[in-house]
């Protein structure tokens, strides 16, 4: 039997190279179903294709053209946010492979774990606004999360089955983005199409300016304090330039086990889909004397103060979590439409940050409610 898969977030490149893995094993896997934002064209391809039961467009802008693709491919239509949901619960599937990108993941992601799915998670800010909520739901249903995201994958394979007392601490390696080594008069010139150039990783344009600030290795000190029950100061973030090493666990006896391979994200998505088994695929072997040395340095927090404000966020926990990902979510979106500096980033963050009130996000409304608040917040500033 095909394992069945529900790909929220298909044409993102998670979702594409999800996709990839899927057609290059034939007979493994059957797409359930298919979702989008807005690249409708992509999404078209995709369910010709694949032939899914349904598909869903979130952008309203977008759906009439949704609803063509859909009809063409013989698929089911589901629009808006509220239809990724949809897609969750009307169809079965073994796996739900979450690709979205910002707090949209958050309510299909809870619902699939309260049906007892597998999650393949890819989406940060799934955990990194409501990690205590959508763990303590995974424990209750039983339901498996397998981290997609290449540092935490890593730690997932490094680990092997041993607990949080095994574990001294985590680190987490980062590439330092584009912009390592900059002072802050170069970095106050920093364009959109500067910050979209990372050096070693192909992402969306959203997560590709998280990686030029830090921010994406903050939110990876958040996911993992949840993913592997840590507390901050056993996670730590290490500057590899070279993205070899994906991420390393050390244990209470010193032992450092350090999972590394080819940079490239259909590896870490091939580990989860065919979990827990291991099959060859198309890539070589690593090649050694090609990789020649591996260095390591110390993150600028001074210079990067997103990765700073992550820490401290996940050290007040409650709301503070989902204030900052609502915050950067807002400052992003306005320095990839040129109408804020790429320094005002963390500005708005920080300034976010020391307006908000935390509660203790027990619930999904509290959670929800400081996303708006800080979104209100954000863009006021």
């Amino acid at each position: 039997m095909p394992k069945r898969l529900i790909i929220l977030g298909s044409t993102g490149s998670i979702g594409r190279k999800a996709l990839e893995v899927a057609s290059d094993f034939p007979g493994e896997f059957e797409i359930v179903a298919l979702s989008t934002n807005c690249q409708v064209g992509l999404l078209a391809e995709q369910a010709q294709r694949f032939r899914p039961k349904a598909v869903c467009v979130c952008a309203p802008q977008a759906q009439d053209a949704g609803r063509a693709a859909a009809e063409a491919a013989g698929a089911v239509f589901h629009g808006g946010e509220a239809g990724l949901t949809e897609l969750v619960e009307r169809y079965d599937a073994d796996m739900v492979v979450v690709a979205t990108v910002g707090f949209v993941g958050l309510v299909p992601t809870l619902r699939a774990i309260a049906l007892g799915r597998t999650i393949a998670l890819a989406n940060k800010e799934v955990l990194v606004t409501a990690g205590e909520l959508v763990m303590e739901a995974a424990k209750r249903q039983k339901a498996r999360i397998l981290p997609i995201d290449s540092e935490h994958n890593a730690i997932f394979q490094c680990l092997n089955g041993h607990g949080p007392r095994a574990v001294r601490r985590v680190i987490l390696t980062a590439s330092g983005g584009p912009f390592r080594g900059s002072n802050r008069e170069r970095m106050a010139a920093i364009t959109p199409d500067e910050a979209l150039r990372h050096p070693t990783w192909n992402m969306g344009p959203k997560i590709t300016i998280d990686s030029a600030t830090l921010m994406n290795k903050g939110f990876e000190v958040i996911e993992g304090k949840y993913l592997f029950d840590l507390t901050a100061d056993q996670i730590e973030v290490v500057v590899h330039p070279q993205s070899t090493i994906h991420s390393m666990v050390e244990y209470v006896d010193g032992s450092v086990i350090a999972q590394l391979g080819v940079t490239d994200m259909y590896l870490p998505i091939q580990n989860v889909l065919f979990y827990p088994a291991r099959v060859e695929n198309k890539f070589p072997s690593l090649d050694w004397a090609a990789v020649g040395s591996l260095t390591f340095e110390r993150p600028d927090m001074e210079a990067f103060p997103c990765l700073k404000y992550a820490y401290e966020a996940l050290q007040q926990g409650g709301t503070s979590p989902a204030v900052l990902n609502a915050a950067n979510e807002v400052a992003v979106a306005r320095f990839l439409k040129g109408d804020i500096a790429f320094l005002r980033i963390p500005e708005i963050i920080r300034e976010t940050l020391d307006a908000h009130k935390r509660l203790e996000a027990s619930n999904l409304e509290e959670i929800q409610g400081a996303d708006s608040w800080a979104r209100q917040q954000a863009a006021a500033i």
